[in-house]
């Protein structure tokens, strides 16, 4: 009986260490791809030009520069 008691215990704990270990990695990916989506870059002259990725202004030309 007390075999049987402490199979059930420890095949529990297995358990919480395995389910707890899956959860972190999936929030710390979703956050990694939250962190790469902010990036946003605009013109130094024209800041209502925004985009996703770094290139030229398609008013001036200037070089787009990463939004803080």
């Amino acid at each position: 009986m007390k075999k049987n008691l402490l199979i059930i215990v420890f095949a529990m704990l297995a358990a919480a260490m395995f389910t707890s270990c899956g959860n972190s990695s999936s929030k710390e990916k979703q956050s990694t791809k939250k962190e790469v989506a902010k990036v946003e870059y605009t013109c130094p002259m024209h800041p209502e030009v925004v985009s996703d990725k770094p290139g030229d202004c398609p008013k001036c030309g200037m070089a787009l520069v990463e939004k803080k």
